[in-house]
């Protein structure tokens, strides 16, 4: 396909979208749906005038993945408003953990089964499928950082955690196939891999978001510099926190994710026990000079302007990724034992990791069925499995492990996509009063 044509495509894509946004959220199907059928219509699958290589393109995937998955990730960050107390945070902590650990083991299990891996290959898998994702879920996840719903805060917290802690799974995978060092017994990949690599990136990231917060609010109070550019200040939050933590041979998803946490709650105790509605005046209050000068309310100031400009970036790069997903199916991957797997993850995988995982958590049983269907993959899936194909996977298992992916992300987007709508409508109407986090 010439250049003139996809600019052509990618123009006629995005105004029709912007055209009819308010008469999608009505309908049973998603942006993200039609992004992917734009895609699977360029395809192989459809008229067949774009052929996306992946395992010849796993860097440059990679890395277009990566700045998705961390855009969303600091955006979950920062919606994220609630203290961080372990009551609160018990549900989504246990599903980023717990839950996925056992998703991990399952689809290993599976994969096994289905495909007669080798145990380094069926745990990379596993890792591969095991996080929800941050980039295709804004649906299910929360509206802003005031919103207090039980369900979307759980969502909203499992998929910027998980897809930090997936990465453990993934060097241990890549370990057992001997492309990464995982020590006698497996000690380096405990000390380094699982406790540091974690423990580094949460701290890494709390820590510059809280420094690069208070300077900022700093410099605007003193002086008044630093205003108008909060676009920078994202941006340069993400490069920093997430430059850092791999410096420090940390994961540097935690990190961006802790970073906008971080963020979040400076502007939590500066605006106090303000109303939603005083702190949201101020979070759109974009343009005004007084307001990001003021003490009290300059924080939400600049989270509001942050948050806004990220959510506006992670549009743009979404319809990219979902497009060269859906450009990069064929009809190879519609194979029966592809969607075998598929079946056991969304039907049996994911409920009982959710199930298991939330034993003696507080949650009503609207919200643990919602919580056992949307465990949506999407670009972190993609990510991880570009970043094991560029570190050695042999061409045959990197051959495999793309169809299974994109076959699985693809039934994903559609599923989920079509189911998203009337089942969060079930849930309001079953629970008109919001459960606070």
């Amino acid at each position: 396909m010439s250049f003139e044509l996809g600019y052509f495509l990618v123009g006629v894509l995005l105004i029709c979208v912007a055209g009819v946004a308010a008469r999608v959220k009505r309908l049973p199907l998603t942006e993200t749906m039609i992004y992917f059928g734009a895609g699977v219509a360029i395809g192989p699958i459809g008229f067949g005038a774009v052929s996306v290589d992946a395992q010849g393109h796993a860097k440059l995937l990679e890395r277009l993945t990566e700045a998705g998955v961390l855009l969303s990730l600091f955006t979950a960050g920062l919606k994220l408003r609630v203290p961080f107390k372990r009551g609160r945070w018990k549900t989504p902590l246990r599903l980023a953990f717990l839950s996925m650990a056992i998703t991990v083991g399952l689809i290993a299990l599976a994969g096994i089964w289905l495909f007669g891996f080798s145990l380094g290959a069926a745990i990379l898998l596993g890792a591969i499928l095991s996080p929800t994702d941050p980039v295709l879920a804004s649906e299910v996840q929360l509206e802003d950082a005031h919103d207090q719903d039980r369900l979307r805060f759980s969502l909203t917290g499992e998929a910027g955690l998980n897809d930090g802690t997936a990465f453990p799974f993934v060097m241990l995978g890549l370990g057992l196939l001997g492309l990464h060092e995982l020590g006698d017994w497996g000690w380096r990949w405990w000390a380094v891999d699982v406790v540091w690599a974690v423990a580094a990136g949460l701290g890494v990231g709390a820590l510059l978001g809280t420094l690069t917060a208070r300077l900022v609010l700093w410099l605007r109070r003193e002086h008044k510099e630093g205003l108008g550019r909060d676009e920078f200040i994202a941006l340069g939050l993400i490069g920093l926190s997430y430059g850092s933590a791999l410096l420090l041979h940390a994961y540097g998803f935690l990190a961006v994710f802790a970073a906008g946490l971080a963020l979040r709650t400076i502007e939590r105790k500066h605006s106090g026990d303000a109303p939603p509605e005083q702190v949201r005046a101020m979070e759109q209050a974009v343009t005004d000079e007084e307001v990001a000068l003021d003490p009290h309310h300059g924080p939400a100031h600049m989270a509001g302007a942050v948050l806004n400009f990220n959510e506006q970036v992670e549009r743009v790069l979404e319809v990219a990724l979902v497009v060269t997903v859906g450009a990069a199916l064929s009809r190879e991957c519609l194979r029966l034992d592809i969607l075998a797997l598929i079946a056991i993850l969304f039907f049996a995988v994911r409920p009982i990791a959710v199930l298991v995982g939330l034993i003696g958590c507080k949650a009503e049983a609207s919200e643990r069925a919602l919580l056992s269907w949307f465990g949506i993959r999407g670009i972190g899936s993609v990510y991880y499995l570009m970043y094991a194909v560029s570190h050695g996977l042999s061409p045959a298992l990197s051959h495999e492990l793309i169809s299974i992916t994109l076959s699985v992300v693809a039934v994903s987007i559609v599923a989920h996509g079509i189911t998203v709508t009337p089942l969060m409508a079930w849930y309001r109407r079953r629970s008109p009063a919001e459960k606070p986090a």
